[in-house]
């Protein structure tokens, strides 16, 4: 995955680096390279493709849009019946980070 910045470090109240930064390390590279493309998709529909859990898989997607992590655009929009609050995202990969190999 080229498009991220090295070390990528998490944070939070409940983050543990020896217990977390593996597993979240290879969240953020999954849905990454699944989202590179630029293609809108759900979090049901990266879910499929990478298998990790929704709400971590949103996460991620929050933390792309962080400098440490690229800064890369993630634009969300309604997908269908307006009423049903169904949400897609897509990846604009921030330019400046694609030339670089961090992974």
């Amino acid at each position: 995955m080229e498009h991220l910045k090295e070390p990528m470090t998490f944070d939070g109240p409940s983050y543990n680096p020896a217990l977390d930064q593996v597993r979240l390390t290879g969240q953020i590279k999954r849905v990454f390279t699944c989202m590179v493309d630029g293609k809108w998709r759900t979090l049901q529909e990266i879910h499929d493709e990478t298998r990790d859990p929704e709400a971590s898989i949103s996460a991620q997607l929050r933390h792309l849009r962080k400098i440490k992590f690229g800064r890369h655009h993630v634009p969300k929009r309604r997908r269908g019946d307006e009423e049903c609050g169904l949400w897609e995202y897509k990846l604009v990969a921030n330019v400046p980070h694609v030339q670089q190999s961090l992974f």
